[in-house]
């Protein structure tokens, strides 16, 4: 069925179809419509969550690791400094290896203070164990949530995900969005049976643990084998969502990219628009392509390094700026290039920040950029200096 929605109502209809066992959760601009509209499903008796209003983000991510680690099929959502509150928790909960789902509403981080979007809050997180998600638009926003579930809770990962969009641009905007039928939903995700539960009195275990020099490094080891490990996870449950929705996803999205001797990098909602750019240069003879990343964490290194196998250039656009160095994903596509024969030239564009629009013709700029040879290694796009 096809319904106008938001993306943050997107999400929590997804979690109504699932009727997850526990959701514990803060409220914070431009998250809070995915708690406000999935507390109206459990106060009308929708579905059977158990939902606990927490005190902050810290708390709340701190009972989605006890409820987790018991046994329950466990969400939450947030943004920005909501992320950040819970940075202690998030490690905890990747290194505790409880398959938590949670909804970021993409935000700046303060100061100054700012509420619109960039990937601050989410780029803040990228090495601590969570596999990071990210959407296109409304659609994927709904999709992303069912699917996050599934691969979290599968034995050959059991990690928590975090599925990213984009905060007001697809949190708040309504778009046109396919919808599955909840029984549908419910036979793809499965019952969740925790592998180790805190309240299997017959099998105890131990949760968080004191690991000292003799273990720690093992375990750790053991999240970056699981970490990887996931991608052919990942690609499966794409494979198999896309069997009953008609809806095709991969961890790389290539658009126009067979013959493109200049490509960008992008994540998250303007890829939408920067297809618009591609389309408008291929017109005036330009060879250009964009490659969206779909799935950030794991870096599917392999799909990229194929994708940029005989391109000129390569422009890698980061939605943050890491100060002090280059933008994040920039540094994962050096590393993937690094291996090719003949690398493209790998240049950065900072973009976005707070919030910034980001007009076709910015984009269009870019490729201009690569293809006169104007580029610096690190570049600001639509900075006024």
């Amino acid at each position: 069925m096809d319904i106008g929605i938001n993306g943050d109502s997107a999400v929590a209809l997804a979690w109504k179809q699932v009727d997850p066992d526990v959701c514990a959760a803060y409220p914070i601009t431009p998250q809070t419509i995915i708690v406000e509209r999935f507390s109206d499903f459990v106060a009308d008796g929708e579905v059977e969550t158990e939902f606990v209003t927490a005190e902050s983000e810290h708390s709340a991510m701190s009972i989605c690791i006890g409820a987790a680690s018991a046994g329950a099929r466990t969400v939450t959502a947030t943004a920005s400094a909501g992320v950040t509150y819970m940075w202690e928790t998030l490690g905890i909960a990747a290194g505790m290896r409880v398959p938590i789902t949670m909804a970021v509403a993409n935000r700046a981080l303060s100061a100054p203070i700012n509420i619109h979007c960039d990937h601050s809050d989410v780029m803040s997180a990228r090495d601590l164990g969570w596999i990071l998600i990210f959407a296109e638009n409304v659609q994927e926003a709904y999709d992303n949530a069912i699917m996050a579930m599934k691969i979290a809770e599968h034995p050959d990962v059991r990690l928590p995900v975090m599925h990213n969009l984009d905060g007001f641009i697809l949190s708040h905007a309504i778009e046109r969005m396919s919808t599955l039928e909840t029984h549908t939903v419910k036979n793809f995700v499965g019952e969740y049976k925790s592998k180790h539960s805190l309240l299997d009195i017959e099998h105890p275990i131990t949760h968080g643990a004191m690991d000292q020099q003799d273990y720690y490094f093992e375990h750790k080891y053991q999240l970056a084998e699981a970490m990887q490990g996931a991608i052919k996870v990942i690609e499966d449950v794409f494979e198999e969502f896309g069997s009953i929705s008609g809806r095709k996803y991969d961890l790389l999205e290539p658009y126009r990219c067979d013959d493109a001797e200049y490509v960008s990098i992008v994540i998250g909602s303007t890829a939408g628009t920067i297809k618009e750019a591609v389309d408008q240069l291929r017109e005036e003879g330009h060879k250009v392509g964009s490659i969206k990343v779909r799935v950030y964490r794991p870096f599917p290194t392999e799909m990229m390094s194929k994708l940029l196998e005989g391109k000129k250039a390569a422009a890698v656009l980061d939605r943050h700026m890491a100060i002090g160095s280059t933008g994040p994903m920039f540094g994962d596509v050096c590393a993937t290039a690094i291996d090719l024969e003949k690398p493209p030239e790998l240049v950065n564009y900072i973009y976005g920040l707070g919030g910034r629009d980001v007009p076709v013709s910015d984009l269009k700029k870019v490729y201009m950029d690569m293809i006169e040879g104007n580029c610096k290694k690190v570049n600001y796009l639509g900075v006024r200096i």
